[in-house]
């Protein structure tokens, strides 16, 4: 348990450190960092505070999904969250292009990493995964759940004024595969309780 915990709280921290990055290098974000960007422009609010709120409001939408979320979902919602704005009150944008460009590729490996260390401690999903599942499960095919929830962030972040750009692009090319391969190599593989073992 004391390793599952650790797991997925490291996982976390780079998840947020993943989001940091991007957000410094100023060249594109991910779908939903772009709403978040956007909101936080319009309000003066950090990125990080926003992107906890958003969280706390997807949570909400479980309800009629009937979603249960794990300790990791509420973790998920404020150490990512954390992490991000307290990470970008050291870490400005570049003046070298070749180091935004640098940061901006490390983003989607940092949270790729991230997601693989946070899910593989099996101690539930972040909000907006747990969105996605829930439509799922009321005859939405996941491609098109996942889709949608994603273009829709995009689009009314960019109309917020969220950095739509080539981070955008590498984040979407790349986040499904890095997610896979973390999940592959990081999930940790939990016993089944003594009872059930003592049966067989």
């Amino acid at each position: 348990m004391t390793r599952r915990i650790v797991r997925l709280f490291f996982g976390l921290v780079l998840c947020g450190w993943g989001i940091a990055a991007m957000v410094a290098a100023d060249l594109g974000l991910g779908p939903w960092d772009v709403l978040h960007e956007g909101l936080a422009d319009r309000t003066g609010i950090g990125i990080g505070a926003v992107s906890i709120i958003v969280g706390g409001l997807v949570l909400l939408v479980w309800l009629p999904l009937r979603e249960r979320p794990g300790p990791g979902t509420v973790a998920n919602v404020i150490i990512i969250g954390v992490v991000i704005d307290v990470t970008l009150l050291v870490l400005d944008t570049p003046s070298s292009l070749l180091a935004r460009l640098a940061l901006c590729a490390a983003g989607p490996v940092l949270f790729g990493v991230g997601s693989g260390f946070y899910l593989g401690s099996r101690f539930g999903s972040g909000p907006r995964d747990g969105l996605m599942t829930g439509l799922a499960r009321r005859g939405i095919s996941v491609a098109v759940a996942r889709t949608g929830i994603e273009v829709t962030a995009l689009a009314v972040g960019w109309l917020l004024g969220g950095t739509v750009g080539l981070g955008t692009v590498l984040f979407a090319a790349t986040i499904g595969p890095l997610v896979q391969w973390s999940l592959r190599h990081l999930t940790v593989v939990v016993p089944p309780p003594e009872g059930v073992r003592s049966a067989r």
